[in-house]
C-alpha cells in the first residue's frame, strides 16, 4: 500500500488511541517505500491534523448534524483529513481533495456515509465560494484584515468562516487550534496581537538548524559543503556555529560532514543555552539531565574537549543516542552516569558548572511536537514544576563555591521558569542570579529586570526557551 492519505489515516487512527504523532508516522513509513513528494505529504497530512485538530472538530460541528465527538472516530479522522486539505493545503486541487476523501471513507467502512463525506465537504466549498472563495484564515481573527487576500502565483486554500465566540481565548483557541489553558498562559503574558502572531507561529512547519564543530571544521568549510551539495543554508546572527537549512534537506545522515562530524543538530535557542553556561577547558562541568546530549556536545566543544563533564540521565537507552553523538563528533571529555540526579550525592560541591535543562512542558517548541498541546494538560504541568524544584534545589549543591548554574527550560509557562527560580532563591541565599560575562547575548533575547532571559518564537523564529545564569557566593558552606 503506498496511498499517502491510507498511510496518514492509519497513523492518525493510532495517534487517537494514544501513540505520538512521530512514532506513527515513523510506524506507516518504514512499512513502504515512498517517492519524497509523497513522504511529504504524509507527514504534512498527520502532522497537520493533529495540529489543527480543534479547528477541524468546529467545522465538522458547524456542518454536520452530529457533533465531532458523536461521530465514529475512525470517519472523524477522515472528516479531518479532508477539512484539512481544503483549508490549508494550498497545492491539493479541492476536487482531489474531496474525491481522495469520500475514497477513504469508501475503504475504510463507511461506504454507506460517502454521500454525508461529499456533501459535508461541497457544502463547505460552496459557502467558502460565497464568501469570496479564496483567502487568508485571518479573516476569522479580531485584529487582522477581513477582506481575503489572494496569492498571486497560486491560489490559496478554501475558507469558509468559522463560527467563532466573542471570548477571545476560545475564538484563539478555536481559530488556530490550541486549548484555551495554553492561550490563557500566553495572554496572560503577552497582549491579544502578540499571542495570536504565537499561535501561528506555533502552527508553521518546523524549521532545522545545525550547529558547526569548530574542532573539526569551520563554518564557511560546512557551507561550501553543503551548498555543493545543493543544500541551500544561512546563518544566524550572534551565533558563532550555527546554520539554518533553507527548503528540503534530504536524508540528514547523507549530508556532507554529518558522518565526519563536522556538525549536528540543535536548534538556535538551544544553542543560546550552552554560551549562556560559559564552560571553560580544564572545568569539571555536570549536565544533570543530559540526554539526547545536544547541549552536552555544545559544552564539550566550547570547553575544547579539555575538561570532565559528567552527562546524567535516567534513561540509559537515551544515553547511548549521546554516545553515539559524542562518538560522531570525536569528543572525549564526556563520561555517562545513568540515574535519577535528585538521589546523587557523591556530586556535592564538585563541579565549576552544573547545566540543568530541566524536564519541562515543551510548550516552546509545539511546532516541533504536534500532539504537544493535547497532552499536555495544566495538572502535568504542576506535576512538573515540583520535578523541576526538587531537581534544582539538589542539584545546585553540586556546584563548588563560587561556581555557576544555569537553568534552562523550553517552556513558555511562569509556573515552570519565574516561579520555580523565584522559589528557589527564596530559600537560597547563598545564590543569586548573574548577568552573562563571556558571551554577548543577542539583543532579541529579552532580559527581564529580575535577569533572566526569554526567547518568543514569534519575535525571532526560533523554539521558545527560559534561561537563567545563576552563581554561587564563595561563602557558601
Amino acid at each position: 500500500m503506498t496511498n499517502p492519505r491510507q498511510l496518514a489515516f492509519i497513523a492518525l487512527r493510532d495517534v487517537h488511541k494514544g501513540a505520538y504523532a512521530d512514532v506513527a508516522l515513523d510506524r506507516v513509513l518504514q512499512k513502504v517505500n515512498l517517492p519524497d513528494n509523497d513522504r511529504r505529504l504524509v507527514t504534512e497530512l498527520i502532522y497537520g491534523s493533529v495540529r489543527r485538530q480543534r479547528t477541524l472538530d468546529t467545522l465538522i460541528d458547524q456542518f454536520a448534524k452530529k457533533k465531532s465527538y458523536q461521530q465514529p472516530q475512525d470517519l472523524r479522522t477522515i472528516l479531518h483529513l479532508g477539512f484539512y486539505q481544503l483549508r490549508y493545503q494550498e497545492r491539493i486541487p479541492a476536487s482531489a481533495a474531496v474525491n481522495t476523501t469520500v475514497q477513504l471513507a469508501k475503504e475504510n467502512g463507511f461506504s454507506g456515509l460517502t454521500g454525508f463525506v461529499n456533501g459535508l465537504l461541497r457544502q463547505y466549498l460552496r459557502e467558502a465560494g460565497e464568501q469570496g472563495g479564496r483567502g487568508a484564515e485571518e479573516k476569522n481573527s479580531l485584529l487582522l484584515p477581513q477582506s481575503p487576500v489572494p496569492s498571486p502565483q497560486s491560489p490559496a486554500p478554501h475558507f469558509a468562516p468559522l463560527q467563532l465566540p466573542e471570548n477571545p481565548v476560545e475564538r484563539l483557541g478555536i481559530l488556530h487550534s490550541f486549548p484555551d489553558w495554553i492561550i490563557q498562559v500566553w495572554l496572560e503574558q503577552l497582549d491579544f496581537e502578540e499571542t495570536e502572531q504565537l499561535c501561528e507561529w506555533m502552527n508553521q512547519s518546523p524549521t532545522i538548524d545545525l550547529r558547526i564543530n569548530p574542532l573539526r571544521t569551520s563554518i564557511k568549510e560546512v557551507e561550501v559543503a553543503l551548498e555543493s551539495a545543493g543544500i541551500l543554508v544561512r546563518r544566524i546572527p550572534h551565533l558563532p556555529q550555527a546554520l539554518r537549512f533553507i527548503g528540503n534537506t534530504g536524508s540528514i545522515q547523507k549530508l556532507p560532514g554529518f558522518k565526519e562530524g563536522w556538525w549536528t543538530i540543535q536548534d538556535s535557542s538551544a544553542q543560546l543555552v550552552s554560551h549562556l553556561l560559559d564552560p571553560q577547558p580544564g572545568e569539571v562541568i555536570i549536565d544533570v539531565c543530559a540526554a539526547p546530549g545536544g547541549k552536552t556536545t555544545h559544552i564539550a566543544e566550547l570547553m575544547v574537549d579539555k575538561g570532565k563533564i559528567w552527562a546524567c540521565d535516567r534513561t540509559s537507552s537515551r544515553l547511548r543516542k549521546l554516545q553515539e553523538n559524542s562518538q560522531r563528533l570525536n569528543l572525549q571529555s564526556i563520561q555517562m552516569y545513568t540515574g535519577d540526579s535528585r538521589q546523587f550525592n557523591q556530586f556535592q560541591n564538585t563541579a565549576d558548572r552544573v547545566l540543568l535543562d530541566a524536564p519541562c512542558s515543551g510548550l516552546g517548541t509545539m511546532h516541533r511536537h504536534a500532539d504537544a498541546r493535547w497532552r499536555q494538560t495544566p495538572e502535568s504541568v504542576r506535576e512538573l514544576s515540583v520535578l523541576q524544584k526538587e531537581l534544582l534545589t539538589h542539584t545546585s549543591t553540586f556546584v563548588k563555591p563560587g561556581g555557576v548554574l544555569v537553568y534552562a527550560t523550553c517552556t513558555l509557562h511562569p509556573a515552570e521558569n519565574e516561579e520555580v527560580i523565584s522559589a528557589f532563591l527564596a530559600e537560597s541565599p547563598d545564590w543569586q542570579i548573574e548577568s552573562p560575562a563571556g558571551f554577548e547575548l543577542p539583543e532579541f533575547v529579552r532580559s527581564t529586570p529580575q535577569g533572566w532571559f526569554k526567547v518568543w518564537p514569534h519575535e525571532q523564529d526560533m523554539d521558545g526557551f527560559f534561561i537563567v545564569r545563576l552563581r554561587k557566593t564563595n561563602n557558601s558552606e
